[in-house]
């Protein structure tokens, strides 16, 4: 089993105290100053874009973690932005397409691994629409970006274990629901 990321965690982030000891499965508690930190999973979010073709928008991850594997367009949610708002910039940034509009379909918990601290998230999935999908091109961290039939889209061809979650469900959706998400 791999280490809980608050074991990492060896001073208060509050006082700076040495004395910073385990609360609970979710928590650290300092013994000086009493300031208790709860470790919570970080917000990440996922595109789920088809075209008029009806073929998933992916990437190909140009970065470890599972660097090569396909991927979802999508990332961790900046500070003071919305998960919407998140999805939207992290479509931009990887593959340069304006989302016009976003319908939450689901979530999956996840844990990423990052500088060696496993990041534990909560990976929610949006269907995006844009109004152009020609002229999309991987940037940012996407080594690639790929439309994929949806007969093709194999959930084991994603590196990721919530996004092979993901495609999975999405797979048990019937495609022509998607469409009619609002």
């Amino acid at each position: 089993m791999a280490q809980h990321p608050l074991s990492k965690f060896r001073f208060c982030p509050l006082c700076g105290s040495k004395r910073f000891i385990e609360n609970n499965f979710k928590s650290k508690r300092c013994e000086d100053c009493g300031f208790v930190y709860y470790f919570n999973p970080s917000s990440s979010t996922v595109a789920v874009i088809v075209n008029e073709a009806n073929e998933l928008l992916v990437v190909r991850r140009a970065k470890e973690p599972a660097k090569g594997t396909l991927d979802l367009p999508g990332g961790f949610c900046d500070c003071h932005e919305t998960a919407e708002e998140g999805v939207k910039r992290e479509v931009r940034e990887e593959t340069g397409l304006c989302v016009d509009s976003t319908t939450f379909l689901f979530s999956i918990p996840n844990i990423y691994p990052y500088g060696g601290l496993d990041i534990h998230t909560i990976d929610m999935f949006f269907l995006c629409r844009v109004a152009d999908t020609r002229g999309v091109k991987a940037m940012d961290d996407a080594g690639e970006a790929i439309w994929i039939p949806w007969q093709e889209v194999k959930p084991e061809d994603f590196g990721l274990k919530s996004i092979s979650q993901g495609v999975s469900r999405l797979l048990q959706m019937h495609v022509e629901d998607l469409a009619n998400v609002r």
